[in-house]
């Protein structure tokens, strides 16, 4: 049995859509998760216009995910960073402080959308910072790093029904280890930006987690905690993350470049990090 999940901004979306579309696809009873918000109905088999009609809703703002009904509601959440659980990319922000924030942003762009390895990417854009003092990042964390929407549903409540949480991320242990703090993470892992004499070398201490390090920390992780794979949400936008995103039980491209999307099946584009709480079936009543 597979199970459609409809969600839009609050208050968007449609009754007569939900209802149109249970009826077009022989669907099941509606089940309202937040109301004018997220609805699911279940399905006996996937409909051949699936792809077609999640676009079409797509445009509308609605988004529209098809998954197995069965153990939706997962023990583990493995977590991106920049653009994903933060609004920002940490290292376009310290780039901007150094000078050569537009530069930086398009090898940063480039690299989130495959079309660059992503080590390299990393290592040219960290030279960029060379000189500049660490005290900058605090700065930026207190005056450029803002929260995704929802993220702090999306932690509470996974953590209250016994889920363990990890932020694993291409950037920075000086931005994880705060992120993580803030939203409730149960450990986090990144890379560790150099620093000699109180200023930023322009060099990360090796070696670099890019996207194989992302898939390790899920088989370290889930190993350790005696957890399956497919006990695993995993969430990010960026062409590193496609590597977890495809060996989790429910991969989530978040906001996510066009080629990442193009690889994965479950896509949220209109609502916020609550929407993977929606996917599990939680109603909001039940968010923490």
């Amino acid at each position: 049995m597979l199970v459609a999940t409809l969600i839009a901004k609050p208050g968007s979306l449609d009754p007569a859509l939900v209802e149109a579309l249970r009826n077009a696809w022989g669907g099941g009873t509606a089940s309202w998760l937040s109301p004018d918000e997220a609805a699911e109905f279940p399905l006996p088999s996937a409909p051949d216009t699936f792809s077609h009609t999640r676009a079409t809703l797509s445009d509308q703002g609605v988004d529209l995910n098809l998954q197995p009904a069965e153990g939706r509601r997962k023990a583990m959440l493995l977590a991106d960073m920049d653009s994903t659980m933060i609004q920002q990319e940490c290292i376009d922000e310290l780039a901007e402080v150094a000078g050569v924030g537009a530069h930086v942003k398009a090898i940063t762009a480039r690299a989130m959308n495959g079309e660059l390895d992503f080590e390299g990417a990393l290592t040219e854009r960290v030279a960029l910072l060379e000189g500049l003092p660490e005290t900058v990042i605090q700065d930026v964390l207190d005056t450029r790093i803002t929260l995704m929407p929802g993220g702090t549903n999306l932690l509470a409540t996974m953590k209250a029904h016994g889920a363990y949480c990890v932020l694993v991320s291409g950037g920075f242990t000086a931005f994880t280890q705060a992120v993580s703090a803030r939203l409730g993470f149960d450990e986090n892992r990144a890379n560790t930006l150099e620093i000699s004499d109180g200023h930023l070398t322009g060099r990360v201490v090796p070696p670099i987690l890019g996207r194989a390090a992302k898939v390790q920390a899920l088989e370290e992780i889930a190993a350790r905690l005696n957890l399956a794979e497919a006990q695993v949400l995993a969430v990010g936008d960026g062409a590193n993350d496609l590597g977890m995103l495809d060996r989790a039980g429910a991969g989530v491209a978040l906001h996510a470049k066009p080629s990442v999307q193009a690889q994965c099946e479950l896509r949220v584009n209109h609502g916020d990090l609550t929407s993977l709480l929606y996917l599990q079936g939680y109603t909001k009543s039940e968010f923490a």
